[in-house]
């Protein structure tokens, strides 16, 4: 060693014990909020603790001295803080001959990890034998009538179905339910159920419609030539369902259908002037096909006569025709109102240059909005696609300047959700909806995930709630997806872990990109991992995994290294997609491999093939 090594040794050591006693101090001002953990909580309450402390202090200078001595940088203390820093203490005190005393740590390098695990199989069940991680798969609609659906994504490596309670209705989750269990009893492969409570909707609300408008139009080559006439299904059943591999369905009065007969002609002069024949070619589920080889736009006033040779036999108009709503177009620049008011979305008005005369409207579904928001204050439109900042807001009107648009101009749809990242929003996470739903889910969901949650209050409302549906034991997975929630998460946890039950975390990626700016997403998703491996509470990486092949059939490479990093955590939710059992195997596979290289987000070094010369 050389003169100055000593003075190094002793300075490392007094800033490793200065971490140590403010980690320590920092408990004892939590002592309340530890010691009403249950007992067998309260070792990772503590722990959470000394790892927020640590994580007040930039203490890179002192992990690159720790390095330089071949000694641990505290690069991986999340499990078990005071532990590590009393083992790299005792080292250093056994250099500089200079031992002191250690306090003994709420849990070591055994008990930590294992309490992680075991919280996580309490929560989510017995991992894969062959990968740590769960995997978990939203279902579609069809997974309550399509049982071999649910019994493929079982058998591809499917291990919790996660039923969004936004969609569908209960008789359809009881479906999916019965299907999964039916599964489960055939394959012998455990699986758990999360159902997703909706939460309050921040969306936008209908636009006026245009019209009742329906377009009729033959398969075309790239020339123009007709390869197959559009095939239409006549009827007068407003409810049934017609047969398939038509292109359209047709709706007119039961007296029309009742003179038609195959070989018989519909005439009709369309919405631009342009006169078109159906020809109707074969009977069909209580109505006829038709066919027709020259487009027609077809509004409510169209009037349809029934032809046989030159005879009119009847005439109709056609009834039930699809509403036209066409969305906002919103440029860089453009104002637009939102208004508490439920009433339908008007359309901009534009002059002949395009330039904006009238800013279009629409309703904001959450009326608490109205009373928080400030001027200067940012909203985000259809997961961040759209971005605008607030000019004014008179309590029933917000007006709204366009920061960010698609280079032609985005549009703006209807139900489009709506983020106000900059708005401390005053309103519960549990609404009358959820309530209603929780209900109904309480008896077979093994989990519930709670949906907008801001604050510690969130949580225990939901804690309560199951108590009074006689369910002490659901697990709760709280799903962290504004910047209230993730700035609140370690009084969040502190709150979860006093309540006794299995608990959990999603990293919602798709609404928390847009709070806190994709930029940040990265950094922030580790922060939540970090904090929760401190709390020694598992989670959820969930959004856009493998969602390209999921909805296409190929995934993209980003996408693929995505899923890859996903190892990190307990559970990685897939999306439905028509391609959903192709995603869950390549997902499946990937975990797999990366299992051998990860455990957390420590590498472990297992033999490389690559690595033989």
């Amino acid at each position: 060693m050389t003169a100055s090594n000593p003075h190094q040794l002793l300075a490392m050591q007094d800033q490793l014990l200065r971490l140590r006693d403010q980690a320590l101090a920092l408990e004892q001002r939590f002592a309340p909020e530890i010691a009403a953990c249950p007992p067998q909580n309260r070792g990772s309450a503590s722990n959470l603790i000394h790892y927020l402390s640590v994580r007040q202090h930039d203490i890179r200078p002192l992990q690159q001295n720790l390095s330089r001595y071949g000694l641990s940088s505290l690069s991986v203390l999340e499990a078990f803080t005071l532990a590590h820093l009393n083992a790299v203490l005792d080292v250093l005190q056994t250099l500089t001959g200079c031992p002191l005393p250690a306090p003994p740590p709420p849990v070591d390098y055994s008990s930590g990890p294992q309490c992680l695990q075991a919280r996580g199989t309490a929560l989510l069940g017995t991992p894969n034998a062959h990968r740590g991680a769960h995997i978990m798969v939203t279902m579609p609609s069809e997974a309550a009538t399509h049982p071999q659906l649910v019994s493929e994504l079982l058998g591809a490596g499917m291990s919790l179905m996660r039923i969004n309670c936004a969609h569908d209705h209960p008789s359809a989750w009881q479906a999916m339910v019965a299907n999964l269990r039916s599964a489960v009893a055939a394959s012998d492969r455990p699986c758990r159920i999360q159902a997703d409570l909706g939460g309050p909707k921040l969306r936008t609300g209908p636009i006026q419609s245009r019209g009742r408008l329906l377009k009729l139009k033959p398969k075309r080559d790239l020339y123009g030539v007709v390869l197959e006439p559009c095939r239409i299904w006549l009827h007068s059943r407003p409810a049934a369902a017609g047969p398939s591999s038509l292109h359209r369905a047709l709706l007119v009065a039961d007296e029309f259908i009742q003179a038609c007969a195959v070989g018989d002609h519909v005439q009709l002069t369309d919405c631009r002037g342009q006169r078109r024949k159906l020809k109707i070619v074969q009977t069909a589920a209580a109505g006829f096909i038709a066919e027709l080889s020259h487009t027609a736009y077809l509004s409510p006033d169209t009037v349809l006569r029934l032809k046989r040779g030159q005879h009119t036999l009847a005439s109709a108009q056609p009834l039930g025709l699809p509403e036209v709503v066409q969305p906002i177009l919103l440029l860089v620049g453009d104002e637009l109102v939102l208004s508490r008011d439920p009433h339908p979305g008007t359309l901009e008005q534009r002059d002949s240059c395009g330039r904006l005369q009238r800013p279009a409207r629409v309703h904001c579904s959450l009326a608490q909005a109205f009373d928080q928001v400030q001027p200067g204050h940012r909203v985000w439109f259809d997961d961040g696609r759209i971005g605008a900042e607030v000019l004014s807001c008179d309590g029933r009107e917000m007006r709204l300047r366009v920061t960010q648009a698609a280079p032609g101009g985005s549009r703006l749809k209807a139900e489009k959700g709506i983020n106000f990242p900059d708005t401390e929003m005053e309103i519960p996470a549990l609404t009358e909806k959820d309530l209603a739903d929780l209900s109904q889910v309480a008896e077979w969901a093994d989990i519930v995930a709670l949906s907008f949650v801001r604050r510690p209050d969130d949580l225990q409302a939901l804690h309560q709630a199951l108590l009074e549906l006689g369910k002490p034991d659901t697990g709760i997975v709280l799903k962290i997806e504004n910047r209230q929630a993730f700035e609140n998460l370690p009084r969040i946890l502190l709150a979860g872990l006093q309540c006794g039950r299995p608990l959990g975390v999603m990293i919602a990626r798709g609404d928390l990109a847009v709070e806190m700016g994709f930029d940040r997403l990265s950094e922030v998703q580790q922060e939540i991992l970090w904090i929760c491996e401190a709390a020694h509470v598992p989670v959820i990486w969930a959004t856009q995994i493998l969602e390209s092949l999921a909805k296409r059939g190929v995934p993209s490479r980003a996408e693929v290294t995505d899923a890859g990093m996903s190892v990190v955590a307990e559970c990685v939710m897939l999306n439905k997609g028509p391609y959903i059992v192709a995603a869950v195997t390549m997902l499946d596979n990937i975990l797999r491999r990366m299992d051998q290289h990860y455990h957390k987000r420590r590498a472990t070094l297992r033999p490389l093939s690559v690595a033989r010369l």
